[in-house]
């Protein structure tokens, strides 16, 4: 486990300001297994925090779109489930992943659920959230889906709103490529 999650809340604020990049973070993936975010050293990312029961579900649809149209370009889709908007994400990792790939053939990563807000907050979404402010410089994620666009270096380029389709992200996604 690294270090930025085994912190407490206050020297996790004082952690992530720290990290200069997403490269310091791992994240369990939807199986469990560790992954440290430097594996996608040199990718262009989308990361989303995702949700299986929100009227914004059917973007898992245009986000695998995306990746497979630009995975041979070293773009990647990363998929954090999240419970903590309307209880959208009640179920258990095996559950989503299923739901994920019947639904939608999902097929870029998947993590396991992540809280985006608050204390418990994943240390990757409080530097997603610190370097890329919302609408009016606001930190929280407002709802599910909320995209990170981050460039191949690892710095947060862009924040982009749950009602954002990802086509529409297209061409800020091509810019980085």
């Amino acid at each position: 486990m690294d270090r930025a999650n085994t912190l407490s809340h206050n020297e996790k604020k004082n952690e992530v300001n720290a990290l200069t990049t997403i490269y310091d973070f791992s994240a369990p993936d939807i199986k469990g297994n560790e992954v440290p975010l430097s594996d996608y050293k040199d990718y262009v990312l989308l990361i989303v925090n995702t949700a299986s029961k929100c009227g914004f579900t059917p973007q898992f649809e245009e986000l695998e779109e995306l990746y497979k149209e630009y995975k041979d370009k070293k773009f990647m889709v990363l998929g954090f489930p999240c419970n903590q908007f309307g209880n959208q994400e009640p179920g258990k990792e095996a559950d989503i992943n299923e739901f994920c790939q019947l639904n939608y053939g999902v097929s870029f990563p998947m993590f396991s659920k992540v809280d985006v807000n608050g204390d418990d907050a994943h240390p990757l979404f409080d530097y997603l959230k610190e370097n890329a402010k919302g609408l009016l410089g606001s930190k929280a994620v407002k709802w599910n889906f909320t995209k990170f666009l981050v460039d191949r270096d690892g710095n947060v380029v862009e924040r982009f709103a749950s009602a954002t389709s990802p086509s529409k992200m297209k061409n800020d996604i091509e810019k980085l490529l």
